[in-house]
């Protein structure tokens, strides 16, 4: 009940205060497990996904370092949020997500584990395609721009316009153990450029070159054709 009160309040502030554009909001409809993967610009990012998601048990996972917070902690509890720590291999926030996931639940992720300071996509780490790759689930990819200026524009009295786009969800090709560390990393490869796919130009930082982001923009993945092997699409219901 206090999560379904604190969606319907946060989407409320959302609406109210912003200008909102979603576009593929039923690629995030699936069923069971599944891990939804977004570029981070704003602590305003992880709200309004839960609030706008359509599964209500939605969580994430959230740096340690707000559970100083006096106004972050209770809400992050309130949505059984996974704390981790940022700075190091935390094998316990690991097992609590895949837990979570083998469960039924779906998880949101920031793969670049920090907000850009740029603006622009920065390096992912390999946390996402990993726990994608134990649980079996697939991902949903999210690409959100417009609240990096958001807040400054709340106090100069504007309503700024926030855009969230969903993609199509994926599985990943299955893991070779014989180069795992560099299978990791093309999952993750894979997991970005198909988050910068859905992004305006100008945001696909370090990812703006990469060979695969011209093979997805040349398949049209932005509005949801089909794409190639080795990576599966799966019908969302």
């Amino acid at each position: 009940m206090a999560r379904r009160i604190l969606r319907c309040m946060v989407r409320f502030l959302f609406r109210l205060l912003c200008r909102l554009s979603i576009e593929g909001l039923d690629c995030a409809n699936v069923q069971g497990g599944a891990i939804l993967a977004a570029n981070h610009l704003s602590r305003l990012d992880a709200p309004l996904v839960f609030a706008i998601a359509p599964r209500e048990d939605i969580t994430g996972l959230v740096a340690d370092k707000y559970l100083k917070s006096i106004w972050i902690r209770p809400l992050v509890e309130a949505v059984r949020g996974i704390w981790i720590n940022r700075e190091q291999a935390d094998f316990q926030a690991l097992r609590a997500a895949l837990q979570y996931l083998h469960s039924g639940g779906m998880l949101g992720i920031a793969p670049e584990g920090t907000r850009s300071r740029t603006g622009n996509l920065q390096p992912a780490k390999t946390g996402a395609a990993y726990l994608a790759q134990k649980a079996g689930v697939p991902i949903i990819p999210a690409a959100i721009w417009g609240t990096e200026s958001a807040v400054s524009k709340l106090f100069r009295l504007q309503r700024p316009r926030i855009y969230v786009r969903f993609g199509p969800p994926f599985y990943l090709p299955p893991l070779n153990r014989g180069d795992r560390s560099q299978a990791l990393q093309r999952d993750t490869d894979e997991i970005m450029c198909r988050i910068a796919a859905l992004l305006p130009e100008e945001y696909r930082g370090v990812y703006a070159h990469h060979p695969r982001l011209f093979e997805l923009l040349n398949e049209r993945i932005s509005v949801s054709l089909p794409m190639r092997q080795p990576i599966r699409e799966i019908n969302h219901k």
